[in-house]
């Protein structure tokens, strides 16, 4: 007599199958994280060192130096056009243009001031994209850099 048997799944693989759902769950998380904070830290590091090389060549050439955002790109006002183009510092953003807030001791035209004074002010710039803001700023004699994140 030949009893069939009936037989379900040992320990040992259900633990691989659990370990292989796990694995797979977690590579879709890190696939589908928002990187929108990400980006926009790259677009503040960016417009940092944008900022820190007018500023120096403001300094230098004793120019009365403004930035502001233009329609997607970068605006000096008081910087001659060439070494603007030969810096390219009117590139603009990386990506997509974030909202700029401007605070400080800016002008009444929503400008970051940048020189010819080696020491020009506190000035803070908020830029948000989506659900993310960071803010760039400067006490007014150390190099513009990533303050905090902050909410609006």
């Amino acid at each position: 007599m030949n009893a069939s048997r009936s037989r379900g799944f040992t320990l040992i693989e259900l633990l691989v199958a659990i370990t292989i759902i796990a694995v797979a769950s977690a590579t879709v998380v890190v696939a589908l994280r928002n990187t929108g904070g990400a980006d926009l830290e790259r677009e503040a590091l960016h417009l940092a060192s944008v900022l820190e090389t007018a500023r120096a060549e403001a300094r230098a050439a004793s120019l009365d130096v403004t930035w502001q955002p233009d329609q997607g790109r970068f605006r000096f006002t008081g910087l001659p056009q060439d070494l603007v183009d030969r810096l390219k510092l009117n590139r603009g953003w990386l990506g997509d243009e974030p909202s700029v807030t401007i605070r400080g001791a800016s002008d009444n035209n929503g400008r970051v001031r940048l020189g010819p004074e080696p020491i020009i002010g506190a000035q803070h710039i908020l830029l948000t994209r989506g659900d993310a803001h960071i803010t760039l700023g400067t006490d007014g004699l150390r190099p513009f850099s990533i303050e905090r994140e902050t909410a609006p």
